[in-house]
């Protein structure tokens, strides 16, 4: 996701990142200044599944794998290519 007006990019991260070895590797790896970061953590949902199998109904539950978001917003004139993909 990009806001181009802002000149902010999200990331999804590892969740035991923090906000300066994310600003670290996004530099390194775009060549850019970043301005400032912010991150979110998020809970994985809660998710129930039903399976049919040899005339028996089994349900199961599960959730998905909690996850952390980083909103980077870089400084004025830097701009990340994200058609380019990984560089």
């Amino acid at each position: 996701m990009h806001s181009e007006s802002l000149n902010q990019y999200v990331f999804e991260v590892q969740k035991n990142c923090n906000k300066l070895e994310i600003k670290n590797a996004i530099e390194q790896k775009f060549n850019v200044i970043v301005k400032k970061v912010a991150t979110m953590n998020f809970k994985g949902k809660n998710k129930n599944t039903t399976i049919k199998s040899n005339g028996h109904v089994l349900r199961t539950n599960g959730n998905r794998s909690n996850w952390k978001k980083a909103i980077v917003t870089l400084a004025k004139g830097s701009t990340i290519d994200i058609l380019a993909g990984e560089a």
